[in-house]
């Protein structure tokens, strides 16, 4: 089964991979896809539409059986701003398959910046004095000392997505 990933961003591509380790007939391409939303999503509806559109634009590209989109955004409470990230699973003859991960509070001039317009990856690239903390460890993993990290929060995400797939799958199979 050929399934491609709408980005190339390397802790999503391994998240995808590590979920379905156990799968051999499952393939993998990973590509550049638009998520049609803004390049830092601001609420849930905007993460979850981009990682539709990034699930589905890429099995369209790949001409693949599935495709997956995964997707970091921030949400505004009245508490102040939480990390938030999304996932979708499309294919031929089903509505997108939607799971949801971790959240967690961010320091408030973390989030006045993104809220500012500045892309998470580039604050916290300049908050941890790192490079590309976004295609490593996350800002997930800088606030919570390593404990979880972007690839492993996206993991779980995709176990969601794809757990979600089979279960249908053996639903309409009677099984």
């Amino acid at each position: 089964m050929k399934t491609a990933i709408g980005t190339l961003n390397p802790a999503k591509i391994n998240a995808v991979k590590a979920a379905l380790s156990n799968y051999d007939h499952i393939t993998f391409q990973s590509l550049k896809v638009p998520s049609g939303v803004s390049d830092q999503p601001f609420s849930d509806e905007e993460t979850i539409q981009g990682a539709i559109n990034r699930a589905e634009n890429a099995r369209e590209m790949e001409l693949a059986d599935l495709g997956i989109g995964l997707e970091g955004g921030i949400i505004e409470t009245s508490q102040g701003f939480y990390l938030c990230n999304w996932g979708a699973l499309t294919g031929a003859g089903f509505a997108p398959i939607v799971a949801g991960g971790a959240r967690i509070l961010l320091p408030d001039d973390v989030g006045a910046k993104v809220k500012s317009g500045v892309e998470l990856g580039i604050v916290m690239d300049e908050y941890a004095n790192q490079f590309n903390v976004s295609q490593n460890e996350g800002a997930i993993g800088i606030f919570t000392n390593g404990m979880v990290n972007r690839t492993e929060m996206f993991t779980h995400i995709s176990k969601l997505l794809f757990g979600q797939y089979f279960y249908m799958q053996n639903k309409s199979s009677g099984k």
